[in-house]
């Protein structure tokens, strides 16, 4: 494959120090997602494999994420543990990335605001923290983010302060590990080997046995009455995950000056994402700190990830008794330095800066996606962001009918005006028109006719595009004037603007099409100065209104 072997001394050393880094990872997001800790690792290792292998982003790591996990623990829940319907999810989930990546969805994903983005990872860390703030007081709290919230004054009223200190304890190594340390043995790492060791001499829960060797394969299967509840976990899956993947693409990008492909990013993670399914691991994505990791240790080519997968591999088949010593207290230390790296603090310390509408934005997104569930959280926000601009461009649109001028630029067409003796008006619109102004285009036209006007000019020679709930605007105004008495005349617009107002019949009978502004001018003249012609009466200023 083109480029594999560009960069071996490179990807071999960022490989195994992402694999050593992935471990403890893998570990605890797979106890998180309820499926178990070796659920974690065959994740990571048919993801972070397979996403490499097929991918877009040569030096990107891939794995099991937060916010899948968020998702496979509300699904274990609703599911009762049924483990064949959850990788059936997760099969499915893989599928529908690769039909994402066929069909090109990727260059759309990467539209969604950054406030929308910001909410839902922040949601999603804030998440990971509460289902562990019970495991961190030695309980097992019930499923789900408001069970955990409900559980947590009964957990408060009886701390076992042994699993406290030792989730504690867990927690400070992995944020202080010192950084040159760090080159040699990852902070992550560090605190799963030194709270094991100590938990050795304590009374706490641990893993306990672990099977070890080859996965067994799990074939999906089918339970109408749990389809929908299959099929909606899947698609959030699915989603997630490619949004997840593709930020991680971008972060890469400017790490390595290269660029990623996300269409073939995605078919890679849907690859792997399917084949986790089959053999009994958790859904993955990129992961951006472990392809941080990858990147400052020198990988920059997919053997990297390749690399990373086959050192989990190694782990599982030689080293899984020694895992089942692994405390749930030090996985769940670990796991709230996770949710608390994945907050965007650097968007929240500098939020009170920004518009208050993006803040305003973020925080209910973050307030949905804890509360409510993620899909409904990512819809509603982008909804918001969406109309949000929409009225932003439209506003812009139609202040542009204030601005009035009492000449023409161009002389010909200025003494043409002149000759109409103000009765004719022209109004120039200007820009793309959308459903955004439609809805006002009509009564701002209305406002700016003057009474003794007898012919309007709609001029469109600077509209590139208008969709059909313009051109309605503009038949409505056609029909207005007409019904007042007025003529009307439409100029310059392009093939596609004039095959949008034909269909919809704004170009109706007694509209007068011309090629430009001067030849409707011409024409309006002969049509105020001929008797019959025109009905208004009076003088009135010239106007060239630009919406």
């Amino acid at each position: 494959m083109k480029g594999l072997f560009n960069n071996v001394r490179g990807d071999l050393t960022g490989g195994l120090t992402a694999g050593i880094v992935a471990l403890p990872l893998a570990l605890a997001l797979g106890v998180a997602s309820g499926l178990g800790p070796m659920a974690g690792l065959y994740g990571a290792i048919a993801v972070g494999f397979f996403a490499a292998l097929l991918g877009g982003t040569p030096s990107q790591i891939s794995g099991p994420t937060g916010p899948m996990v968020v998702v496979l623990a509300g699904l274990f829940a609703s599911l009762s543990g049924d483990l064949g319907l959850i990788f059936t999810a997760v099969m499915l989930a893989g599928l529908l990335q690769i039909i994402m990546g066929f069909t090109g969805v990727g260059q759309y994903i990467r539209l969604v605001p950054y406030p929308v983005i910001s909410g839902f990872m922040s949601g999603i860390g804030a998440i990971i923290i509460i289902l562990q703030l019970g495991r961190l007081m030695g309980h097992e709290p019930p499923g789900g983010t408001m069970g955990a919230l409900i559980y947590l004054p009964t957990a408060l009223a009886d701390i076992d302060f042994v699993t406290l200190g030792l989730g504690l304890g867990t927690l400070i190594i992995a944020y202080k590990w010192p950084a040159k340390l760090g080159k040699i043995v990852p902070g992550a790492l560090a605190a799963l080997i030194i709270g094991t060791l100590v938990s050795l001499s304590l009374e706490t829960p641990v893993l306990g046995d672990i099977p070890t060797g080859l996965p067994e394969l799990h074939m999906p299967v089918f339970d109408q009455s749990k389809a929908l509840l299959v099929f909606e976990a899947a698609f959030i899956l699915a989603i997630l995950g490619a949004i997840d993947s593709l930020l991680t693409s971008l972060v890469a990008d400017n790490m390595t000056r290269t660029r990623h492909d996300s269409n073939k990013e995605l078919i890679g993670q849907g690859v792997g994402n399917t084949v986790a399914g089959l053999i009994g691991g958790i859904a993955g994505a990129g992961a951006t700190m472990r392809t941080v990791v990858n990147i400052r240790s020198g990988g920059k080519d997919r053997l990297s990830g390749m690399v990373h997968a086959l050192v989990l591999l190694a782990i599982v088949l030689g080293l899984s008794p020694l895992a089942a010593k692994i405390p749930h207290a030090v996985l769940a230390g670990i796991l709230v330095k996770v949710g608390l790296d994945i907050i965007d603090w650097s968007y929240l310390k500098r939020a009170h800066t920004g518009p208050r509408w993006d803040f305003a934005l973020m925080l209910l997104v973050l307030g949905l996606t804890v509360f409510v569930d993620l899909i409904t959280a990512v819809g509603v926000g982008v909804v918001l962001a969406a109309l949000a601009y929409v009225k932003q461009v439209a506003q812009l649109q139609l202040d542009e009918v204030k601005k009035i001028p009492d000449t023409l630029q161009d002389p010909e067409e200025d003494a043409l005006l002149k000759q109409t003796k103000g009765k004719v008006q022209i109004f120039s619109f200007g820009g793309p028109l959308s459903f955004g102004a439609a809805a006002d285009l009509g009564h701002h036209v209305r406002e700016k006719v003057s009474r003794g006007s007898s012919a309007l000019i709609l001029d469109f020679s600077r509209v590139p595009t208008m969709d059909v709930s313009a051109a309605m605007a503009v038949e409505t105004i056609t029909s207005d004037a007409k019904a007042a008495g007025r003529q009307v005349l439409m100029c310059g617009a392009v093939e596609a603007v004039n095959t949008v107002l034909n269909n919809i019949n704004a170009h109706q009978s007694g509209v007068t099409v011309c090629a430009t502004r001067k030849e409707a001018l011409a024409k309006a003249v002969e049509m105020v100065n001929q008797p019959g012609k025109a009905e208004g009466s009076g003088s009135a200023t010239q106007h060239l209104a630009s919406v």
